[in-house]
């Protein structure tokens, strides 16, 4: 529109010529309007977060907002993403899943590079503690919240944390391969189950090794990056709470009985602060 609103002001200013004259300003002004028409193309497909929050939730969504935001890292992480140069982040509230996240939608441009997200926070993200044993960060804060220690908002903006974490996950994964983990994950399933559970399945072995691991690999995988992220947004918020090394141990005594085999990625993060490190990783 702003292009065509430019150009609409172009001709009303446009003083009656000889023919030549007048072929001369149609060129200028279409060039101009063109020019106009691509700033504007540029601008639209500009990166950045779209924040689409319904009027019934904006007020707790700005709480938790400014919850992610009260740290260092949610701050460089809200900022790396409000001024991408390519991908769009919308940010929106979803009645179903009350009290969980999710995010989708992903489009990669030509490319191959991610140009579209969405995340998805449930409307009441600010309840509900999921299992340890995929979310040993989220569920740790359970005793904390009920001991009053921490509010809801800091589970909210965990949980944030969580699905930016997935976003930058989806962003180095090559577009190829995950819509072929879309697509093959339902067959692998389908055989899966008509095959008596047997994983040892040639067929299985094959579907997993194109997709890089079967569905429940892949998919903790996803979901242990998330919980990496949401360890680093609490590395910040709690680094002075005199409960930090309570967490800390919590979260490190579910990793080791839940998620071994990532147990170094969330080790990694506990060394990056020392005083979380000496009291949890050692």
């Amino acid at each position: 529109m702003l292009w065509l609103l430019l150009l609409f002001a172009s001709l009303f200013t446009v003083v009656p010529s000889p023919r030549a004259e007048g072929r001369r300003n149609t060129t200028a002004l279409t060039a101009k309007a063109a020019a106009a028409r691509d700033r504007y193309a540029a601008s639209a497909a500009a990166g950045g977060i779209r924040e689409t929050i319904d009027g019934r939730y904006k007020k707790r969504y700005a709480e938790w907002k400014e919850e992610f935001l009260s740290t260092e890292i949610g701050r460089a992480q809200w900022d790396m993403y409000a001024h991408h140069p390519r991908l769009v982040l919308t940010i929106t509230i979803a009645e179903n899943n009350s009290q969980g996240a999710a995010t989708g939608k992903y489009k990669w441009n030509e490319s191959g590079e991610l140009i579209a997200a969405t995340i998805a926070l449930g409307s009441q993200a600010d309840q509900g503690y999921p299992s340890s044993v995929y979310y040993p960060v989220m569920n740790a804060l359970e005793p904390f919240e009920s001991r009053h220690l921490i509010s809801g908002n800091v589970l909210a903006a965990t949980k944030i944390a969580h699905e930016f974490g997935h976003v930058m996950k989806i962003a180095g994964t090559p577009e190829p391969l995950y819509h072929l983990q879309v697509q093959l994950v339902p067959l692998y399933n389908k055989i899966f189950l008509s095959n008596g559970y047997n994983v040892n399945d040639p067929r299985l072995v094959e579907l997993a090794q194109k997709m890089g691991g079967n569905p429940v690999e892949i998919w903790e995988d996803r979901e242990y990056w998330g919980e990496a992220n949401a360890m680093l947004f609490l590395r910040d918020r709690v680094a002075k709470e005199k409960f930090h090394c309570r967490l800390f141990g919590k979260i490190k005594r579910a990793v080791e009985e839940y998620a071994r085999n990532y147990e170094e990625r969330f080790a990694e993060i506990a060394k990056s602060q020392g005083a979380i490190y000496s009291c949890s990783w050692r």
